[in-house]
């Protein structure tokens, strides 16, 4: 097996992240932060409801789900630029069919498609491919450094679609997001994600089978791994708290008693927030452990929750929220991605971490409508956020079972 050197993979390190990077920018920006903006122009202009436009974001995020494994487990074998790039393309053609479109089963068609795709190209296979050039062992930096420009998204996308909406219109908007997944991130991905300066490069027909059967022989080593099953709790129930809040922080505050205007800026802090605790990170805890940067921010999380469910309605109190809450949420990305290596396993990095985000886009895509069915059945958003608190409190404890049973040197 041949090996690049240390220093021709450091050489290759910022051209290689900032182009990643530019790709998630887009790639998140274009296929996930999209998506409201664009439905609540489709709804007015087509008619449709809230409910049957949402419903197929819900659904695109369960196949995303059952396509995180696959994508991981290919990933791994060493096709990390031919799924980045091609997932590119085809979720680019698919926009571009979407502004084409008028009829809401073939909307679903087209965002069922789009939702296989967002398991391609944002940070699980981008995590993966980080894996592959660096090692597992050796990946933190990168996927720290990912996470970083990937944070900047929403910025950049949010007012750039509200432009093109004002403008143009949402069928012109997507034939432009569809060019940049066909034209920037496709070209981006084929042309940094280079197989040749992966650490397993040069292997020959028997060491890539090699690495097949050890990577099918930790996946099954993991499934009898009681820490495993503590992580995957953890981050299960963690994504449902976050997708749940998320998707009805603006309606909850509003019943608070806050007014519009209070809880557009509370909102805004959350994105600069998530950007800022990966820069903490990166600037004062590069080198901690995952298991102590783990546990210190979700035990901070439901004692932030708890603060919210007795705040009033004041927006310095709120902004403090949003701040701690983005920057846990922030961290929390980092904490996902280098857990495998750190508390699992250093091999089949895609097929494990595939493991863990399978379920948890499952639970992403259906906390939203529980929240609302628990609203509506309490009468109110205090019992929406009493369970949120107690998901964060089951995750924290969870996280901390598995930071305990992990073993300092994983294998």
């Amino acid at each position: 097996m041949s090996t690049p050197s240390a220093s021709g993979l450091r050489g290759n390190f910022h051209v290689f992240i900032g182009g990643l990077g530019i790709g998630q920018i887009c790639s998140w920006g274009s296929l996930y932060y999209s998506f409201p903006q664009l439905a609540e122009a489709m709804r007015q202009d087509l008619g449709f409801s809230k409910p049957e436009l949402y419903g197929a974001a819900s659904i695109g995020l369960m196949l995303s789900g059952l396509a995180a494994y696959p994508v991981g487990a290919a990933i791994d074998r060493g096709y990390g630029r031919s799924v980045m790039t091609w997932a590119s393309a085809l979720a680019g053609l698919l926009l571009i069919a979407w502004s084409q479109t008028s009829d809401l089963l073939l909307f679903y068609l087209i965002f069922a498609g789009v939702g296989l795709l967002q398991a391609a190209t944002l940070y699980e296979p981008a995590f993966a491919v980080v894996a592959r050039r660096y090692g597992a062992a050796g990946s933190r930096r990168g996927i720290t450094a990912l996470t970083l420009w990937g944070g900047f998204a929403s910025t950049v996308f949010i007012p750039l679609i509200e432009l093109l909406l004002s403008r143009y219109g949402w069928r012109e908007t997507l034939l432009v997001l569809g060019g940049v997944n066909l034209f920037i991130c496709a070209g981006l991905y084929f042309a940094v994600i280079d197989p040749t300066l992966d650490v397993s490069h040069g292997t020959s027909a028997d060491g890539t089978r090699e690495i097949r059967e050890t990577g099918r022989k930790a996946v099954r080593e993991m499934l009898v791994l009681p820490t495993f099953w503590a992580v995957l709790a953890s981050f299960v129930v963690y994504y449902a708290a976050f997708s749940a809040l998320n998707f009805h922080i603006y309606p909850m505050l509003l019943e608070r008693g806050a007014d519009a205007a209070t809880v557009v800026a509370t909102i805004a802090i959350i994105g600069p927030a998530q950007v800022a605790g990966r820069v903490l990170i990166w600037l004062f805890a590069a080198r901690a452990s995952v298991r102590w940067i783990g546990s210190v921010v979700l035990a901070i999380l439901p004692l932030s929750l708890l603060a919210l469910l007795k705040l009033p309605a004041d927006f310095a109190l709120l902004a403090v929220f949003a701040a701690v809450y983005g920057t846990i949420n922030g961290i929390s990305t980092i904490v996902r991605g280098m857990a495998v290596p750190e508390m699992l396993s250093k091999r089949a990095y895609g097929a494990i971490n595939g493991l863990i985000t399978a379920p948890t886009l499952f639970v992403r895509a259906l906390a939203p409508a529980g929240a609302a069915f628990l609203w509506a059945a309490a009468g109110g958003y205090d019992a929406v956020l009493v369970a949120i608190v107690v998901a964060a409190i089951v995750s924290m404890l969870s996280f901390w079972a598995a930071a305990l049973s992990s073993r300092r040197y994983v294998p």
